[in-house]
């Protein structure tokens, strides 16, 4: 709210900077204002430690700071680096925290100065810089927030729908700060024997792979095929295709108007921003294995088989339950915060659905509503962004955990379902 932090120097109202804050930490990219027009270098340089900080985890980051200090590390904050990073073990934690710290950093400055060349050339020497590497850590920590605006407010990266570089360099980013602290460790251990990895980085490897290709022939055949997208070269509708297959996984950039899309291409990329990135990531969402768990258990069902299996393991049987509270949490989330702003705001329910879907998977792609909600409206925004960045479980465990636990168990009954 500094004065400092516009650059009209004027103060932004609480609400405003509330809404851009929980944004930021949320890594969402969902704004009231444009960031580039709006916000002066400091206010950006503020949004941008809030999208670090959120990116990599309040507690990895809080881990980074006690050693560089030379703060001894309990047991207590061990325990509570796994469940962040959501790890198998809190043996050889703080050496795994080390690792993604610095391949956080590294990949960060490196996504940087491959972009450099390109907004150096389009920006100068000193907005080059600050843009390559703005860009870079927005996307590796999957926020969305950009500084475009100075070509068209809230315009995202449609300028480089047609710049190979700029896509590849930003999808790579994307999809490697979407995969995974785990799967990184897995790489960099196991290499390319695929078959040493741990059962959970093969399915996120899976996954992200079918989440990525179905919606990128989808988008190719269906939406950029069309009349409304007709002067497209094939390398634009190719780049356009796989940017908008993986950017609603928790990204919220966009290099063309979403608005442009139809219904069909819309409601995809709800469900792809429900669905989100991977545990232990810098992505939200219900998350890649959520979905990986419920459609083998679906699998299972139908072919009759007692328990859950996957690639060679079973899946226990308090995963499927997790899996399955977390995305009627989800879905009870979206729908009930779409439909409340949709009769609070009189807008067409998709359009409502499509910004609480951004607001819970921590995407930020936006129809272009969330600047004329109002103060109702975008709380219900903020809520949904900061219980989509917590987290599914520690939200249920949060509201429902039970310190006294009764071990007697009620009789069983059969009960019809389907």
């Amino acid at each position: 709210m500094l004065p400092v932090s516009t650059r009209s120097g004027q103060t932004a109202s609480f609400f405003d900077a509330l809404f851009t804050a929980t944004s930021a930490t949320c890594v969402t990219g969902l704004v009231v204002h444009d960031t580039a027009t709006y916000w002066s270098p400091f206010g950006q340089a503020v949004i941008l430690l809030l999208i670090q900080i959120g990116g990599m985890g309040v507690v990895t980051f809080a881990v980074a700071l006690a050693v560089i200090s030379g703060r001894k590390i309990g047991l207590m904050q061990r325990s509570t680096m796994q469940e962040a990073i959501a790890a198998p073990s809190v043996g050889g934690i703080v050496k795994l925290t080390s690792f993604i710290i610095k391949a956080t950093v590294l990949i960060e400055l490196t996504g940087a100065c491959l972009l450099l060349p390109v907004f150096w050339k389009d920006f100068g020497p000193l907005r080059g810089i600050w843009y390559a590497l703005f860009h870079s850590i927005s996307a590796f920590c999957n926020a969305g927030f950009d500084l475009m605006g100075s070509a068209g407010p809230f315009s995202s990266l449609t300028g480089y729908v047609a710049s190979g570089w700029v896509n590849g360099v930003v999808i790579g980013l994307i999809v490697v700060g979407g995969i995974g602290f785990l799967t990184w460790d897995d790489v960099k251990c196991k290499g390319i024997h695929i078959k040493k990895y741990r059962m959970q980085s093969k399915v996120i490897l899976v996954m992200t792979l079918v989440l990525i290709l179905i919606p990128f022939l989808f988008f190719f055949f269906r939406e950029f095929g069309g009349q409304a997208f007709k002067d497209m070269s094939m390398g634009e509708r190719i780049w356009a295709s796989l940017f908008q297959a993986i950017t609603p996984r928790t990204a919220g950039f966009n290099t063309i108007d979403l608005t442009l899309l139809s219904e069909a291409g819309q409601t995809i990329i709800i469900l792809l921003m429900l669905t989100g990135g991977s545990p232990g990531s810098t992505a939200g969402g219900m998350k890649t294995t959520t979905l990986a768990v419920l459609f083998m258990t679906l699998f299972s069902v139908f072919r009759r088989k007692e328990d859950t299996e996957c690639f060679g393991r079973r899946i226990e049987e308090g995963a499927i339950k997790n899996a399955a509270a977390i995305l009627l949490m989800y879905l009870s989330l979206f729908l009930a915060g779409g439909i409340i702003i949709s009769c609070i705001e009189g807008l067409p329910v998709l359009t409502c659905l499509f910004e609480t879907a951004s607001a819970i998977g921590t995407v930020g792609l936006s129809l272009g509503i969330t600047p004329g909600l109002g103060q109702v409206s975008r709380l219900i925004l903020i809520l949904l962004m900061f219980l989509g960045r917590v987290g599914g479980l520690t939200l249920l465990f949060a509201a429902f955990s039970d310190r006294t636990r009764n071990v007697a168990r009620l009789p069983k009954e059969r009960i019809t379902v389907g």
